[in-house]
């Protein structure tokens, strides 16, 4: 084993934009816990899954998930749990419960918890444009070749 002599340094490797290969995954929701399957997808999103992650380069991938309506909640936040809606106007703010929302545009529930589960930073943002979640079993990137993700 090699000792460091004096004056040696360490190399830390730091990515950069331009080198990170990017993969697609396939991720199905069905019976999948929210909270649980929101972890997964942000740190392949943010690209805690490699080992070149850098936390201020995207080194991320592509999320696909499919099924986004048949994500369980535990407990009663069904009914429970709320999200808000302000328009910045006086009285704007509309609150409505997870029930709701999974009725009319199921992908906002987990697109609002990989979100809340991202830094708030202008980086998170760019990382949140590659998830890509559809309420069905059908998508548009087969073209891609997604590599199914098993839960």
């Amino acid at each position: 084993m090699k000792y460091l002599q004096v004056g040696m340094t360490m190399k830390t490797y730091l990515a950069k934009t331009n080198e990170v290969e990017r993969k697609w995954f396939l991720v199905d929701a069905e019976d999948q816990i929210l909270g649980r399957l929101a972890v997964k997808i942000a740190n392949i999103l943010r690209g805690r899954n490699k080992p070149i992650y850098t936390p201020h380069v995207d080194t991320g991938d592509f999320v696909i998930v499919v099924n986004a309506e048949k994500v369980r909640l535990t407990g009663n936040k069904e009914t429970k749990k709320t999200y808000q809606d302000y328009s910045g106007h006086m009285g704007g703010l509309k609150v409505t419960t997870a029930d709701v929302i999974r009725e009319k545009k199921p992908e906002r529930l987990v697109r609002a918890a990989v979100k809340g589960m991202l830094p708030r930073n202008t980086l998170a943002r760019h990382q949140l444009s590659k998830l890509k979640i559809y309420s069905g079993s059908e998508h548009p990137h087969a073209a891609q070749n997604p590599e199914l993700l098993s839960a």
